[in-house]
């Protein structure tokens, strides 16, 4: 594989590239005998082997996929899909971004099979873009990329925290029977022990990672399953399919009443819970056949996810018959829509609600694994970044212990997620519009990579074992506008008229971290920051 632009291969002191002519190099030039053909791989993209390399394809989509975590994402803003288009908003919504997703992550998964490696996004801005603003690509990729990852790591475990206070709400006799309703300073608390318990399990060595993460995918599918058949199976009351497959409500007491407004908005939903599969182009240092593997991971997480998602979204939607009750702070679950569905199912069937608290427990199962699988993620693209001196203090986040886990990247991730969830205890508007950079700030950091392979890079580029063929500029196309797309559907306002507490603090979260991100390569970064460097010795 050869570059036409000879300057991207450099000594480590120059902007980002590859480091060792593609067509050149093998073990044999840097004095190695017997290396395995992923460690060489990874050699030439300019990295020595320090990661353990023990993941196979199984392990990689099980990480990925139990980020992608539809019971998570669905569960968390179902109520956003209930109040803006109901129905119609999510059985319909879903697979016009299920399918605008693939389009996505095909497109990532040509290029990380290109160059697999852990730095994932920002590496292949730096090689796509592959002139003198390749270094500037690279780190606002970079940061876009991992501050993204901190955010979804902070709304999936404060989401988990929020729903076991739901839990113990519901416990305890609920809203109408005097139940316990914890105090945002002991929620934090919750989200403080979640972080802990998972940066203690990213500490293991990535054997039990690989089996944690295996256990967490067949709890997603299977758990997706039960209560999609045994929620409506329950339910005394049922919606009926016209309900189901053609009500859109229009009533969200926010004063928006354009339907393709509601329409857009209920969106929100879906494109949220199809977020983080890029985790296994973060994985691939760990991963067999990175090359191969990382995409399929990529793929196949997305795709299962697409199927299990709709399924979860139809089950949970035939049991829903009154909307605005369930959106209620008054009922027993306090607003919270899907809690009071299964709670509600078991009472009016049983006369108790323990089952739906059951059922409730499977899908904080599903949001602990998924947060979990967030801090290995998160803390794979520390380490990457660190080991390209991007961050600060990044010798310290790049080591690796005796059992070839990054742990000070692990614990930094989890540290770093708890910070981010303090600005809930000023307001949750602050805390939305910490965490919209979640879905829209990782986005674009996904966009931005494909961008450079459909216009700088598109006679350059040489695929991998994967490839789009000649679809992969058009594919790459579809995918930059779709991003643009929804970075703006998604910064409009969400409630009229406009106050402090409505505003829509997307944009305003994405900007902030723009203007930083570039204050700091103008006054700092760019007399130091030069790409990806190699750490193999000449």
């Amino acid at each position: 594989m050869e570059f036409a632009d000879e300057s991207r291969l450099h000594n480590g002191n120059q902007a980002a590239g590859l480091y060792y002519p593609l067509g050149e190099f093998d073990a044999e030039n840097v004095g190695i005998d017997r290396i395995s053909e992923d460690s060489t791989r990874l050699k030439q993209l300019g990295y020595k082997q320090e990661l353990g390399r023990g993941l196979s394809f199984l392990a990689n989509f099980s990480v990925t996929f139990s980020i992608l975590s539809v019971m998570t994402g669905i569960t968390t803003l179902y109520n956003q899909g209930l109040s803006f288009g109901g129905p119609i908003a999510m059985v319909y919504g879903w697979p016009i971004v299920s399918l605008m997703t693939m389009i996505v992550g095909l497109s990532m998964a040509e290029i990380c099979s290109a160059y697999p490696t852990s730095a994932g996004l920002y590496f292949w801005s730096a090689i796509l873009c592959g002139n003198g603003w390749s270094p500037f690509a690279s780190w606002l990729t970079g940061w876009f990329n991992i501050v993204g990852q901190w955010a979804v790591t902070t709304s999936v475990d404060f989401s988990l925290a929020q729903l076991i206070q739901v839990i113990i709400l519901l416990s305890t006799g609920g809203t109408s029977g005097g139940g316990y309703e914890a105090s945002k300073y002991v929620v934090i608390a919750i989200h403080a022990a979640i972080l802990l318990s998972h940066a203690v399990l990213n500490s293991l060595p990535i054997s039990w990672l690989s089996f944690f993460g295996q256990l967490a995918a067949a709890w997603n599918v299977l758990g997706v399953f039960i209560l999609m058949i045994v929620i409506p199976t329950v339910a005394t009351e049922r919606a009926s399919a016209k309900f189901v497959f053609t009500h859109f409500n229009t009533e969200n007491g926010v004063g928006v009443n354009s339907k393709l407004y509601i329409f857009i908005l209920g969106l929100l939903m879906s494109q949220y819970t199809l977020t983080g599969y890029d985790a296994s182009a973060h994985m691939s240092e760990e991963t067999k056949s990175a090359d191969k593997n990382g995409p399929k991971g990529i793929i196949s997480s997305i795709g299962i996810s697409i199927i299990v998602g709709w399924g979860y979204i139809l089950g949970i939607t035939f049991s829903v018959t009154n909307i605005p009750n369930l959106l209620s702070k008054d009922n027993d679950a306090g607003g919270y829509a899907i809690a009071e569905i299964f709670y509600q199912v078991f009472k009016s069937r049983y006369g108790s609600g323990a089952g739906g608290i059951v059922c409730l427990c499977i899908v904080a199962v599903a949001i602990f694994f998924c947060g979990m699988s967030s801090i290995t993620s998160n803390s794979r693209m520390a380490y990457a970044f660190s080991r390209d001196g991007a961050m600060p203090l990044s010798s310290l986040w790049h080591k690796v212990n005796k059992q070839e886990v990054p742990i000070n990247a692990v614990w930094l991730s989890a540290f770093i997620a708890f910070c981010m969830a303090l600005t809930s205890l000023g307001s949750l508007v602050a805390f939305q519009a910490m965490v919209s950079i979640a879905t829209i700030g990782l986005y674009i950091a996904y966009a931005l990579p494909i961008f450079f392979r459909v216009t700088l890079a598109r006679k350059s580029f040489t695929p991998g074992p994967f490839n789009l063929g000649s679809f992969g500029v058009l594919v790459g196309w579809i995918a930059v506008v779709w991003v643009a797309t929804i970075s703006v559907l998604f910064s409009l306002p969400v409630a009229y008229p406009v106050t402090d507490q409505t505003l829509n603090y997307t944009p305003v979260a994405v900007g902030g971290l723009f203007i930083l991100t570039v204050t700091a390569w103008v006054f700092s970064a760019r007399y130091w920051f030069k790409g990806p460097i190699t750490n193999i010795d000449d």
